[in-house]
């Protein structure tokens, strides 16, 4: 995460400007963001006490983002909603594993330790917002190329619109943000 948050401030710096950012990262979030699936094994072993379905929840979320909406729908990648869940991510993740690394070693500092539960009150908003915000920017582009969608008839009688697939995936974040932010919430009071 590190090299991707460098890979931003150089590009940013060559470029003198934020906007089409992603391309100058896209290699590197796309294989590390692809790594992160091995956080739902290290929850189900045991290894990080972590929640399988939270953990599971938001890894699988980020790596459809990634693959089936940034990577698929080429048109949203110069979309500032784009960078906008990078660099949430990108921070969220470098807090998150300095926190383990260092906690790991049994020498947390506090400002680690406060930065992992309190700065995602920000940056999980900011995050969603970029989600969503770049969901809603393929969504034109999926309707009109009939992206990843099967219509009827076929030899298996069946029938996939991922149009609408991409609207569910955007009402779900109705019941599920709040859960998670919540759940930060608590661990933050607790921790805290």
């Amino acid at each position: 995460w590190l090299v991707i948050a460098v890979g931003l401030v150089r590009a940013y710096l060559a470029k003198g400007s934020y906007h089409s950012l992603y391309y100058s990262i896209e290699k590197p979030l796309k294989f590390f963001q692809t790594g992160a699936l091995l956080e739902i094994l290290h929850c189900a072993l045991g290894i990080v006490p972590s929640s399988v379905v939270l953990t599971a929840f938001q890894v699988m979320s980020r790596v459809f983002l990634t693959w089936a909406v940034t990577h698929s729908v080429k048109e949203v990648q110069s979309e500032d909603s784009v960078l906008l869940f990078v660099v949430a991510w990108t921070i969220t993740e470098i807090i998150r594993y300095s926190f383990y690394t260092f906690s790991l070693l049994n020498h947390l500092p506090y400002l680690i330790k406060w930065a992992r539960y309190t700065l995602f009150i920000v940056l999980y908003p900011m995050g969603v917002s970029g989600e969503l915000l770049t969901i809603y920017a393929a969504l034109p582009f999926v309707r009109q190329s009939g992206l990843y969608s099967i219509s009827l008839p076929n030899k298996y009688n069946f029938s996939f619109d991922y149009y609408t697939f991409l609207i569910l995936v955007m009402i779900s974040y109705i019941p599920i943000f709040p859960q998670l932010y919540f759940h930060m919430l608590h661990q933050r009071r607790k921790v805290l």
